[in-house]
């Protein structure tokens, strides 16, 4: 059976950042039981993981689209001085 994929689009600001909480919370005590005694489906702990790393990335997505024309520009600059020092 699929697991379907968390919706974070149609979330809100504030439901973004208390779901994230509650899943970290989720994904450590997952951890702590699967080794201490192991998970039924060990795959779970991905699934959580990924929703998680969704989240974040919704949330940076809004943040940028967030952003004035000038932030925006330093920011650019700021990767491209990145890059350079690699």
């Amino acid at each position: 059976m699929a697991k379907e994929k968390l919706d974070v689009v149609n979330m809100t600001d504030v439901d973004l950042q208390s779901n994230v909480t509650s899943m970290e919370n989720d994904y450590q005590q997952m951890k702590f039981d699967h080794a201490a005694k192991g998970l039924s489906n060990p795959l779970e702990l991905r699934w959580l993981r990924r929703d998680i790393a969704r989240v974040y990335t919704e949330a940076r997505k809004r943040e940028i689209a967030a952003m004035t024309p000038e932030e925006l520009e330093l920011r650019t600059k700021l990767r491209t001085r990145r890059r350079r020092q690699n």
